[in-house]
């Protein structure tokens, strides 16, 4: 078991709502900035006790950013800790404070969990993200669920959505102009899915190339 979880399982502070599994997948993609200089936002502040678990977690150095639409959760921010009011689904809300936000190491989706805030904000934000940095989306199961604005297969849900940047991922090798290699392909290193999350990480990509070493046996 890692830091996190004990950090989770010992939480006599403010409300952190998880499920158990996903702590091996944050200490799997985010140690490697613990320690370190870095700027954190997650979308979806809730009670405020993840702010403070991403605070500890990952040292004095860390700037955590947290936005939320109640506006109570103003009230969480601290030291080393700025929370901004909002809806993530509003476009108009991105375009208005995005030019107050640094680059972000890690990106943390963890707010309303419906379809359009989950597609708005990774277009929105992925951009802001740095050259090696990590976006999670969590909760995906919502796109199963049809309150959310998802379903099985529903063209609409996040899920469905997110399987057309395999095809981006892929577009060096793409022989159709349909899928064509664009800013995605040349800034993402890997997706890797796991129950109920996304984990998108960057690094600067260049069209790949093959080679062969040895001599032929016939």
């Amino acid at each position: 078991m890692g830091k996190l979880v004990d950090y989770f399982s010992d939480n006599n502070g403010r409300l952190i709502h998880k499920w158990m599994h996903y702590f091996d997948i944050y200490e799997f993609h985010f140690d490697r900035f613990v320690g370190k200089e870095i700027n954190l936002l997650e979308i979806g502040v809730y009670q405020g006790g993840s702010i403070q678990m991403w605070k500890h977690y990952f040292g004095e150095q860390a700037m955590i950013y947290g936005i939320d639409v109640e506006p109570r959760s103003k009230l969480f921010e601290e030291e080393r800790v700025r929370i901004e009011i909002g809806d993530q689904g509003d476009r108009n809300f991105w375009n208005q404070i995005k030019h107050s936000l640094p680059t972000f190491d890690i990106i943390i989706d963890d707010g309303g969990h419906t379809m359009e805030q989950q597609r708005v904000t990774f277009e929105e934000l992925y951009p802001l993200l740095s050259p090696n940095g990590v976006y999670l989306a969590e909760d995906l199961h919502t796109s199963y669920w049809s309150e959310y604005g998802g379903g099985y297969r529903s063209p609409n849900s996040f899920i469905e959505y997110s399987k057309s940047l395999i095809d981006k991922l892929n577009a060096w090798h793409s022989r159709t102009p349909e899928l064509a290699v664009d800013r995605f392909t040349e800034t993402t290193w890997s997706l890797t899915y796991y129950d109920s999350i996304l984990v998108i990480e960057k690094r600067p990509q260049d069209k790949p190339i093959d080679r062969k070493t040895g001599s032929y046996s016939w």
